[in-house]
């Protein structure tokens, strides 16, 4: 064998090389394993010895030592190119350890090993590696984390732990943070103040909120509509106007709900719930928002303003009815006449016209009416009630239209004339009944003498020359008469 004897001395003088290292607290060994060819059958072991000492500069030498046995049918060829390979690896491997090159990848045959300056992380909770900063990635979610307790807190959604219990109420919560914010809830403590208005709240999330309103900031956008909101949940429950999901169902009736508050309000409609009380009359009411609105009516308050004429109105629904003057729009078409309207609650008390729907029934006589308004103000005519009072005369009227018929007498207004001889009246009343003047009309006839009247009050005065009734006397002479006039 003095073919590989020699190129095994070749092997040791030129394959032995200086390594630098800068970390000469720890020791490197590095194994090459070169696996066994089809045809050679061949094993080689290579062990690298690194050893340094605090006296030395830092600088050791390490030989490589190959020790290799051949069976017998060796081929030599083979073998040779083999060995030339190692040599010229080596050489490289030379020429990188003195650029200072710190992560090395050895090839041999065809395995690679890498030499990392990091630690190996193969448990569940991954740390990986982005430049300088490590990531603790969520292997069920995938999201990532810079600090392993802050995966570990992230892991308690999945888990639904909840390891932080309040004392008072019982309640659990997955964060420290979260339970000292409810805290607050019990010791009614409300650390953050908003500087515009003095407001106080015990979340900072609700602060924020709130501050959004001062500085008109809305940075949640629809993306289908463009509609901008304060809160990301805002824009949560707006989303399902696009959708039509309806998550919220009634287990009594069935019906489905958008929004959760809304959901909450109908429920009370079975349970006759009514939590919130006008604090001014003590009326009860089972929404907050229509509280606030009912205490506008104490307040005087109407908060939105027409445009275009400047009326104001205590809701936005009765500002968007009143629009409809301007615009002329009547949404709401009767399908049996014909006849548009633009208001609600019109087109449904004109639908009773057709119905004969009389559901407004008076308890002390038994008259129905058509609307409830009308049944109010028949209720006053039992109770004598007179709410309308003239400011001039001090005259009071059960009905607003009665006032104000009433004040055309201090005004002198006549706003209805006659077409045909263009005589002005206060009252359509005297209006219609001017008109059968000319149409000669003659409703009224006296039995006795067969004389016809136009006006009821005419054929009574008429009817008092035959009876000799003379109800006006003077106060003077005690003269009586038929007519006050």
């Amino acid at each position: 064998m003095p073919f590989i004897k020699e190129e095994s001395e070749d092997m040791k003088s030129e394959e032995t090389f200086r390594v630098k290292d800068e970390d000469t607290e720890e020791q490197t060994k590095m194994e090459f394993i070169k696996e066994e060819s089809e045809d050679m059958k061949s094993e080689e072991a290579f062990r690298v010895k690194h050893e340094d000492t605090e006296e030395q500069t830092g600088i050791s030498e390490r030989r490589i030592y190959a020790t290799t046995n051949y069976h017998r049918n060796i081929n030599i060829s083979k073998t040779k190119n083999d060995l030339m390979t190692m040599k010229e690896e080596s050489r490289d491997l030379n020429e990188m350890e003195e650029n200072g090159i710190k992560h090395h990848d050895f090839i041999t045959g065809e395995k690679s090993f890498s030499c990392l300056q990091t630690e190996k992380t193969s448990s569940p909770k991954k740390a990986q590696k982005t430049g300088t900063t490590s990531l603790f990635t969520c292997q069920q979610c995938g999201k990532s984390f810079r600090k392993n307790g802050n995966l570990k807190v992230h892991m308690r959604v999945h888990t639904r732990e909840k390891p932080y219990t309040c004392q008072q109420c019982g309640k659990s919560f997955s964060r420290i943070d979260n339970l000292k914010s409810h805290i607050r809830i019990h010791t009614g403590e409300k650390p953050f103040v908003c500087g515009q208005c003095g407001k106080r709240f015990s979340h900072k999330a609700a602060f924020y909120s709130h501050m959004r309103i001062h500085t008109g900031e809305k940075p949640y956008t629809c993306k289908l509509c463009g509609k901008t909101f304060l809160r990301m949940d805002n824009l949560k429950s707006h989303m399902r106007i696009h959708t039509g999901e309806k998550p919220f169902l009634c287990g009594q009736c069935g019906k489905c709900f958008s929004h959760k508050a809304t959901f909450y309000s109908h429920k009370r409609i079975h349970t006759g719930e009514k939590p919130y009380t006008c604090k001014l009359c003590g009326k009860t009411l089972n929404q907050k928002g229509i509280l606030k609105i009912h205490m506008r009516i104490h307040t005087g308050e109407k908060p939105f303003t027409c445009q275009q004429c400047g009326k104001s109105f205590p809701r936005m629904d009765n500002l968007k009815t009143h629009m409809r003057i301007h615009t002329g729009e009547k949404p709401f078409v009767c399908g049996q006449c014909g006849k548009c309207f633009s208001h609600k609650a019109t087109f449904y008390n004109h639908m009773r016209v057709h119905t004969g729907e009389k559901p407004f029934t008076c308890d002390q006589c038994g008259k129905s009416f058509r609307k409830n308004g009308n049944l109010k103000v028949h209720m006053r005519i039992h109770t004598g009630e007179k709410p309308y009072t003239c400011q001039q005369c001090g005259k009071s009227f059960p009905r607003i239209d009665r006032l104000k018929s009433h004040m055309r007498v201090h005004t002198g207004e006549k706003p209805f004339t006659c077409d045909q001889c263009g005589k002005c009246f206060p009252y359509k009343e005297s209006l219609n009944k001017h008109m059968k003047i000319h149409l000669r009309e003659s409703c009224f006839i006296c039995h006795q003498c067969g004389t016809s009247f136009t006006d009821r009050n005419h054929l009574k005065t008429h009817i008092m020359t035959h009876i000799g009734h003379e109800p006006f006397m003077c106060y003077d002479c005690g003269k009586t008469f038929v007519k006050k006039a």
